[in-house]
């Protein structure tokens, strides 16, 4: 038994020196490195800058009442369409006492006035038709008994302003009924039903009733950074993204550069503006964030190759061109080529390869093989 248990021993001595001659053997031996193989394609290659910014309506127009008051009745929301002079709200006028007194003595002296000129003007007529007194001084008269009449009704008219802000003469001009100067979509009404208002003047901006602005003539608003704004001009086209709509491009037109830059953590920045053309079907709401896509530089049908390939040295471009591809061997070429435009992760091959070439790629991770 101790016999058997000695040559069991022994043999496992053995197998383990041998394994362990085995592992250092494998260890010992290079490690074959394989490489991904790209081929030479043609394509389109296009240089871009990113703006980050909001979609706003072009024009924003705040409502301003033209009287002093309060707030009888609000008739419209924020998001209701509405046409040019399309009431909006009304204002109810609160009478100054100083204004109230001086219009009911201006009233007061007009009738005083007035009864006076009609006692001279039926005395001048009574006198006239019996041929007392000449053609001229009973026109005269009735002149005078005109005009008073005059006096009194603009003395009430006045009253009637101080009091309600209208007069039955002046109705369809009403300032008490603020009414919308364009068509287009409200986009906010700050006030309530009570609030009081101030009206717009030469000291004074006024309260603003509503803002309106018309939602089919649409802008970007972004800003870029200083080293791309010189590569950009008025009129390029842009490509915006809008956050809110996902999966949809919109096309806009470069409208405006700013002269001067702003400084924004460190960075200078220079706001643009573009034109954007927005479908009716599409429903874009004011302040929407978006990102515009500006083409700087684009080549055509051209030879392409991922730039992760390229290796440089001074000022040279260099790739490794397929000789050989085997299971068993790989072999590669140095070859210096000429590059031209990069997207990043494309680059344009002017000179020194021709399409179908194969080259080498990035080397291959046997771990990510045996996963």
């Amino acid at each position: 038994m101790k016999r058997i248990l000695k040559i069991a021993g022994g043999v496992i001595l053995i197998l383990i020196v041998l394994s362990t001659f085995v592992w250092l053997w494998k260890k010992s031996q290079p490690r074959k490195i394989r490489y991904e193989i790209a081929t030479v394609g043609e394509g389109n290659i296009e240089n871009t800058s990113v703006a980050t910014g909001k979609v706003s309506p072009r024009d924003e127009i705040l409502i301003k009442p033209q009287i002093s008051g309060i707030v009888s009745e609000v008739l419209k929301k924020a998001g209701d369409y509405v046409t040019k002079n399309e009431v909006i709200a009304t204002v109810r006028v609160v009478p100054d006492i100083s204004q109230l007194n001086s219009g009911e003595s201006r009233i007061n002296i007009a009738q005083i006035t007035l009864n006076q000129q009609k006692q001279i003007y039926e005395r001048q007529k009574e006198l006239y038709d019996k041929g007392v007194i000449a053609r001229e001084e009973f026109e005269a008269s009735t002149a005078d008994y005109n005009k008073a009449v005059e006096e009194m009704n603009n003395a009430k008219d006045n009253l009637d302003i101080i009091k309600t802000g209208i007069s039955k003469n002046t109705a369809k001009y009403s300032n008490t009924q603020i009414r919308s100067t364009i068509t287009g979509m409200i986009l906010d009404v700050p006030i309530k039903e009570g609030n009081s208002v101030i009206q717009a003047n030469n000291f004074n901006d006024g309260t603003t009733i509503a803002t309106i602005a018309n939602m089919n003539d649409m802008i970007f608003i972004g800003k870029i950074d200083e080293t791309e704004v010189g590569r950009i001009h008025t009129g390029m086209p842009l490509k915006l993204s809008i956050g809110a709509i996902e999966k949809q491009k919109f096309d806009a037109t470069l409208e405006y550069i700013a002269p001067k830059g702003t400084e924004e953590n460190g960075a200078i920045l220079f706001e643009i503006k573009a034109a954007a053309r927005i479908p009716d079907s599409v429903l874009v709401r004011a302040g929407y964030s978006a990102n515009a896509e500006i083409i700087l530089s684009k080549v055509e049908n051209v030879l392409t190759i991922p730039e992760s390939t390229l290796t440089f040295r001074n000022d040279s471009s260099f790739v490794q061109v397929v000789k050989v591809d085997t299971p068993e061997k790989q072999e590669f070429e140095e070859r210096n080529i000429k590059i031209g435009l990069s997207d990043g992760i494309m680059v344009e091959v002017k000179s020194g390869l021709t399409k179908g070439e194969k080259i080498k790629g990035n080397e291959i991770d046997p771990k990510a093989n045996n996963k």
